[in-house]
């Protein structure tokens, strides 16, 4: 991925395994918010391809590949500001009846469905610890709340996969440990797979299945958390060594 002279992404490729929590590391600049904006269909690549489920996925708009169950979420929170918490997650629902113009003036033929979403949309939030606030705006949220509303939404989605861009990034520590314990119970109920890019490694690293290190928009190294940490590539690369 080519940004004039400047190679953003520069040869990488590595898979992340099913039902599984991978973090992505790196310094700052290494490549790590592009790789997920490439992923996603943000950007179309120069050259090589994004693979998902089997799939070849790359240069497909954004829509259809969040279609498809890959969802990102983004380390600046992108809610609906005046819609309350249970707003923001009924309107990430697809195939809403109530959306299509030849039924949307026929209430009956979409108020079951609206009931529906409504409920799913409280089990969401009550499994994400947010079912408190379920009428307040998103705009009065705290930031580590504003985290939890962007993965409840992914799930309304049916998100089968879900790129988190530092999930935790200005959260206090207590709530911080949290949205990750929340994580694991999502990878081991629902079945998801996570790719999270996080600077916070005192306490993303605990939680972790896989770490994959970048710099420079190349592939370090990747493998469990203890090993890639004490891996003398990345500590040269964190250092400028």
């Amino acid at each position: 991925m080519d940004f004039g002279n400047l190679h953003a992404l520069d040869g990488i490729s590595f898979e992340v395994d099913e039902k599984s929590v991978t973090i992505l590391i790196g310094p700052n600049g290494s490549g790590k918010t592009t790789l997920i904006n490439v992923a996603t269909g943000l950007y179309k690549p120069n050259a090589g391809k994004i693979v998902y489920q089997g799939n070849d996925v790359t240069g497909l708009e954004p829509f259809k590949i969040y279609r498809l169950g890959l969802v990102r979420t983004f380390q600046i929170p992108a809610l609906f500001a005046k819609l309350a918490v249970l707003e923001n997650v009924m309107v990430a629902k697809k195939d809403h009846p109530g959306e299509a113009f030849s039924k949307s003036f026929l209430k009956s033929s979409w108020t079951r469905a609206e009931q529906d979403t409504a409920e799913e949309a409280f089990r969401i939030i009550q499994s994400l610890g947010l079912i408190d606030i379920w009428d307040q705006p998103a705009s009065t949220l705290s930031g580590g709340q504003m985290k939890l509303l962007e993965i409840a939404r992914a799930l309304m989605s049916g998100a089968k996969t879900m790129l988190l861009d530092e999930p935790i990034s200005g959260v206090n520590p207590t709530l911080a440990h949290d949205i990750f314990r929340r994580i694991l119970k999502l990878r081991d109920e629902r079945g998801l797979t996570f790719l999270i890019v996080e600077h916070r490694l005192d306490i993303a690293l605990s939680y972790v299945d896989t770490v994959v290190a970048m710099a420079y928009g190349k592939l370090l190294i990747s493998g469990k958390p203890e090993p890639v940490m004490s891996d003398r590539r990345l500590i040269d690369a964190y250092l400028g060594g």
